[in-house]
């Protein structure tokens, strides 16, 4: 069970990320801003869908979720939202070209679907997720997360992987270490 409590706090991490670059933008943009300003606003609805889009919680604990054939409802209504905020962003980008006056509404929209679903899956999904994976998924999904941070950390590196003290102190391989050396005891 602790790895499923490692893991949840891992991904509630990635989600507090996402939910401040969403926020951040929201805050950032000004209506009247010039095409220059919708230009770096569209770059920075860029990074924070995809900080949104591509996270562990989507590569993960959903597919974990569906074979577990758990709430199929709610994975439902998550991946609808998740296309309302794809089609939402199109929008944003589409009043950007012509510069349309409604590209506010449009940022503002993109972004409060994001919220919306990343609310929901704080509220509904991680309660979900926690009783419902089995416990032998959790230690499949810790795994994969290790693997590719180990992977991204050798890709940033140029090379073989790092295994040095700041390696051992990400959020991830700390509580996962703790773990690993609770269960040699």
């Amino acid at each position: 069970m602790l790895t499923s409590t490692y893991t949840l706090v891992v991904l509630s991490i990635e989600q507090a990320s996402a939910r401040v670059g969403l926020q951040a933008l929201l805050e950032r943009w000004q209506p009247d801003m010039a095409s220059a300003g919708t230009a770096s606003a569209c770059a920075a609805l860029g990074a924070a869908f995809d900080s949104c889009y591509w996270r562990k919680l989507d590569r993960y604990v959903l597919p974990a979720l569906r074979r577990a054939g758990v709430a199929p409802g709610l994975l439902a209504e998550l991946d609808v939202l998740r296309l309302a905020a794809i089609e939402a962003r199109a929008d944003v980008h589409a009043a950007a070209a012509v510069q349309d006056p409604g590209f506010g509404a449009a940022l503002a929209r993109c972004c409060g679907l994001l919220l919306e679903r990343l609310d929901r899956e704080e509220r509904e999904l991680f309660p979900l997720a926690r009783t419902q994976v089995p416990v032998e998924a959790w230690f499949a999904i810790a795994n994969q997360m290790l693997a590719q941070e180990s992977r991204q950390s050798e890709e940033r590196s140029g090379g073989a992987p790092t295994w040095d003290a700041s390696a051992r102190s990400s959020p991830l391989k700390r509580p996962l270490a703790a773990l690993a050396q609770q269960a040699s005891h």
